[in-house]
């Protein structure tokens, strides 16, 4: 039987071998659920489950209704006492891999190869971002920096202005370069600036 601790490592080598530049992001909120892992590509942004042998599919129709919100592609990674059954489970353009014990390591098996998501929300897609990331997407597109506007009017303008296939690509580079050590320096940061401004402009 294989546990989500035994498939999690392999599968990141399993990853990197086969889509070459990626970085995963573990763990990330989406709306009510919680993506297990967030694969980063170049061209897009990848949600995967892990269904170990021993999940079940209790929570799985709310984590791919969440899923599909906020990815460009999907894939679900299970146990092999899953491998029969998961595709009832998942929609049709969802890539399927098995994990199956291999020694004293696993293997992996595709069984379906993901296709686009057709029902990826690019606003959704675009609040993974933090406020600093997104002022960046903003100064490479030349646009204002509505420092005194909330997040949600940001992206709303953000959506108006970048073209869909230069803004995917833009939020994949903002995510290869998210530096989780420094994060919090750089929102006080940011934070405080906009506070300044806001003060000037009274």
């Amino acid at each position: 039987m294989l546990y989500d601790r035994d498939i999690r490592e392999p599968l990141f080598d399993f990853l990197e071998e086969r889509y070459g530049k990626i970085r995963i992001i573990e763990e990330k909120q989406m709306g009510k659920s919680r993506a297990d892992i967030v694969m980063v590509l170049p061209d897009a942004v990848a949600g995967i489950e892990i269904k170990s042998d021993a999940d079940t599919y209790v929570r799985l129709k709310r984590q791919v209704r969440d899923y599909n919100r906020y990815y460009d592609t999907n894939l679900v990674v299970v146990g092999s006492t899953h491998a029969l059954h998961i595709a009832d489970h998942v929609p049709a353009w969802w890539g399927i891999l098995t994990a199956e014990k291999a020694g004293s390591t696993v293997d992996f098996y595709t069984l379906r190869e993901p296709a686009p998501n057709p029902k990826v929300d690019i606003k959704r897609k675009l609040s993974i971002l933090w406020r600093p990331e997104l002022a960046h997407i903003q100064e490479l597109n030349k646009m204002p920096k509505y420092r005194e506007k909330s997040k949600a009017f940001v992206i709303d303008k953000i959506l108006m202005k970048v073209p869909k296939e230069t803004l995917t690509l833009q939020i994949s580079e903002e995510l290869f370069q998210r530096d989780y050590t420094s994060i919090e320096e750089t929102i006080t940061e940011y934070k405080k600036k906009k506070k300044h401004l806001c003060s000037y402009d009274l």
